[in-house]
């Protein structure tokens, strides 16, 4: 009886232990099947450095009108299988904002890009909202704590690589912003911090406290403000990363854009006068211009503005948006255009007799009262 009971026993502990192990064969399989369809990034695109610390690829992706800012929302699948591609065509660099949806775009964004945490630089951004529909700035301290914990949880992730204030704050002095900054770095919640549209007296402040690891301003072939008040110069003489965001003018360097171009209902262009039919009309020559460029080298109107934007300094990171594979694609392959000095002269000399018209927001507006602070 004895026997029999040890044999029972014993019977039922390997039972046991091969379900376990079935079990556990079982995880391993899908956390492999589940890696297997994530390539290792391409080696093919160059990477850039911001702020002397964050390596990035030199084209990274804007993931905002995956789910916010251009009509109705992407499906959440389409987007995840986009993102994932951008990473097996060598971009390490995604961006994205807790105001975009609000929240949706974070909460996409960061369980894709999960498998591969650890090989990827994520930035997001805080500080600006809208509340009741009105535009308001907030960088005080208890803002910023209980936004980056609201980020992190969404984008499933210990820490955010690149935290940047997304609109300053006249309420709040920078230096304080910039020692918050400080703090979240010591408590490895944050890598790097930066700034968005700020102006460069701003940017100089910030750099004195806790210098920043990028600015992320608008930049364009065809929206160069930033050359001239100072902005990019600063930049280049702190030794800071300048992350272009709508290098593409919000789609108008796509070649797409004319005045019988019909946005959807919601699409935030709508707003703004550089995007009326009587501007898009008269911004053609820009188009046509870049477009004549690209003819030159065997590329499309896209990849020549964004290896325009590549060509002025190696500091600069320009982060196109698409939500469309071809598009993606063909954005990546910038990259492979150059421009001699020469050129970029000639350019620079042609593009200046160019009048672009249309502001990039409504004069007045609190979007243009927030910008160069």
């Amino acid at each position: 009886m004895q026997r029999r009971a040890f044999l029972e026993r014993g019977l039922k502990a390997g039972l046991a232990l091969s379900m376990l192990n079935a079990s556990l064969a079982l995880a391993n399989d899908k956390k492999a099947n589940s890696q297997a369809r994530i390539k290792n990034p391409s080696k093919s695109l160059p990477k850039r450095i911001l702020g002397g610390k964050i390596e990035v690829s030199a084209l990274g992706l804007g993931c905002m009108g995956m789910s916010h800012g251009h009509g109705p929302a992407r499906d959440i699948k389409e987007m995840t299988k986009l993102i994932r591609q951008a990473y097996d065509l060598g971009v390490t660099f995604f961006d994205t904002a807790e105001i975009y949806g609000p929240h949706t775009n974070e909460e996409l964004v960061g369980p894709a890009l999960k498998p591969i945490r650890d090989k990827v630089v994520i930035g997001t951004k805080f500080g600006l909202y809208y509340p009741f529909g009105k535009q308001m700035q907030d960088s005080s301290k208890k803002s910023i704590i209980r936004a980056i914990d609201a980020s992190l949880k969404r984008l499933q992730t210990d820490y955010i690589d690149i935290y940047t204030q997304h609109r300053v704050d006249t309420d709040t002095p920078i230096e304080e912003v910039a020692d918050t900054m400080q703090e979240l770095v010591k408590q490895g919640k944050i890598r790097a911090w930066g700034l968005s549209e700020a102006g460069a007296k701003t940017i100089e402040r910030a750099h004195k406290v806790f210098a920043p690891a990028s600015v992320q301003s608008q930049y364009s072939i065809s929206f160069r403000e930033h050359e001239e008040d100072g902005v990019i110069p600063t930049c280049k003489r702190l030794g800071i990363g300048f992350v272009a965001y709508s290098p593409l003018d919000r789609g108008l360097l796509t070649g797409l854009m004319n005045e019988n171009y019909r946005f959807a209902a919601g699409d935030m262009r709508l707003a703004f006068p550089r995007y009326t039919p009587q501007a898009l009309k008269a911004n053609q020559a820009i188009v046509n211009f870049v477009a004549s460029i690209g003819k030159q080298k065997g590329a499309t109107i896209t990849q020549t503005a964004l290896a325009w934007l590549l060509a002025q300094d190696d500091f600069i990171v320009p982060i196109p948006e698409t939500t469309n594979p071809k598009h993606l694609i063909e954005n990546l392959k910038a990259v492979e255009f150059s421009f001699t000095q020469d050129e970029l002269a000639k350019i620079d000399e042609e593009v200046r007799k160019i009048v672009i018209v249309g502001e990039r927001f409504a004069p007045g507006s609190d979007a243009a009262k927030s910008v160069g602070l």
